[in-house]
């Protein structure tokens, strides 16, 4: 079966919380994996299979997005955003972008990358006469991640938080949706989807379907998956592992390894940066030493201070150990 691939909504509108500090500086989809932004690596997938109109919605840092990411031209699409005042969820941002979308829509998380087959994942969801389609693989994490629990045919019986010992599979991010889901909810009321809309629809029998991947799925939710994904990424690419952003100047006395440096980073003489991700505008001064640290000038703007710290002069910079 072959399809015209609908609309696609990436949702990008979260304060990516556990990324902190970085999303300080960007949001989480404007941060660079393997030298090209996580938002713009989505683009290029979905304009590769064919679809050519896109939505973003927006409400974190939303110039960070909108500044790579532009009418979406130069990317082979076109790009519309959706506003959010206030981060409306997995479930409340699809509801306010109806308006821009089509009685169905592919939708995907902006903070993982999994090739899914997109046309593929339509035909299961067609052919089933599902609501949602979810695209999964197996949760090989369950102890870290929340698992979906099917039945023989591939239908959803449940959602399994992390820690639930039975077999489950892992939603890596991606669906198919119809629009008639959403309009159940209130627009500009923040509402969540699994574990919220879409445990509402298993209550009314076979509603959610899945279709199985099997491709790798890759997390950029804390700062250590965020450089543990940047690294596969760049090795699956043949990319050097040392990943340098535009106008950097590392001094050649300097020594650089396994790290992530941003846009406007200055390395001082002498410097030693082992396994660290360097933000926006961060100069390390000579004979600086890091092992395992994400770096970020602290903007000045209160409400972006991440609440490890009260410090709201913004400007200076602020350290904290990757935890893996």
């Amino acid at each position: 079966m072959t399809n015209t691939l609908p609309t696609a909504l990436v949702l990008a509108a979260g304060l990516g919380t556990r990324l902190r500090p970085l999303t300080l500086c960007r949001a989480k989809a404007a941060v660079p994996v393997a030298g090209v932004p996580l938002i713009c690596r989505h683009l290029k997938r979905l304009t590769e299979q064919g679809v050519d109109d896109v939505v973003i919605n927006l409400h974190h840092r939303p110039e960070t997005i909108a500044a790579v990411v532009g009418d979406g031209f130069s990317l082979g699409c076109r790009v519309r955003f959706s506003w959010e005042r206030v981060a409306l969820g997995s479930a409340g941002g699809p509801r306010h972008a109806l308006p821009l979308l089509g009685q169905r829509f592919i939708l995907i998380n902006a903070d993982t990358l999994c090739d899914v087959d997109l046309e593929a994942l339509l035909d299961t969801h067609l052919s089933c006469g599902a609501s949602v389609t979810l695209a999964v693989t197996k949760n090989l994490a369950p102890h870290r991640y929340g698992g979906v629990v099917i039945d023989a045919n591939g239908w959803v019986k449940e959602f399994a938080k992390a820690g639930d010992s039975r077999q489950s599979w892992h939603f890596v991010g991606t669906q198919v949706a119809e629009a008639s889901v959403f309009e159940t909810l209130a627009d500009g009321k923040p509402a969540s989807s699994i574990g919220g809309l879409y445990d509402r629809l298993l209550a009314h029998g076979k509603q959610v379907a899945t279709h199985p991947v099997a491709k790798r799925f890759f997390d950029i939710g804390t700062p250590a998956d965020y450089l543990a994904t940047t690294h596969a990424v760049s090795n699956a690419e043949g990319r050097p592992l040392l990943s340098v952003g535009a106008r950097t100047s590392v001094h050649p006395r300097a020594h650089i390894k396994r790290s992530i440096l941003w846009d406007d980073v200055v390395i001082g003489a002498d410097c030693v940066v082992t396994d660290c991700v360097i933000g926006d505008g961060v100069q390390l001064p000579r004979g600086s030493v890091l092992t395992g640290q994400a770096v970020v000038r602290v903007p000045p703007i209160a409400e972006y201070l991440s609440p490890e710290t009260d410090d709201t002069r913004g400007g200076e910079l602020l350290t904290i150990a990757i935890k893996s």
